[in-house]
């Protein structure tokens, strides 16, 4: 079998690939097994925590609006129960930021569910 020799495009897709690792420490920017190693590694996580992202800030979101909702003598999923009801479609990051910042705002929305 005939020797194979890196041409260009080895060149380029290691260049590549030792790019996409710039910054890592050690070995891991500068060899290109370990470096591909660390890539592929570092992209599962992306992968993995863009999806994961979505659900902390859920909770996030819920455990806000939870706290909001206790101080005015209700539990969460009442208040939720109460929005479906009255016909009130705030998502959960609307009421989580009305909740933080606009404690007026919150309040007349708790009357509303409560009402009905």
């Amino acid at each position: 079998m005939p020797r194979t020799k890196g041409g260009p495009k080895t060149r380029q897709r290691r260049n590549a690939r030792l790019k996409m690792a710039k910054g890592y420490y050690g070995a891991k920017s500068k060899l290109f097994r370990t470096a591909t190693e660390a890539v592929d590694k570092s992209l599962l996580y992306a992968y993995r925590d863009r999806r994961a992202k979505k659900r902390n800030f859920r909770r996030l979101w819920i455990a806000r609006i939870n706290a909001a909702v206790r101080s005015h003598g209700l539990t969460y999923s009442r208040f939720m129960e109460g929005l479906k009801q009255s016909g009130i479609s705030l998502n959960r990051k609307i009421l989580a930021e009305i909740a933080a910042k606009d404690a007026t705002g919150f309040s007349q929305i708790v009357q509303s569910v409560r009402k009905p």
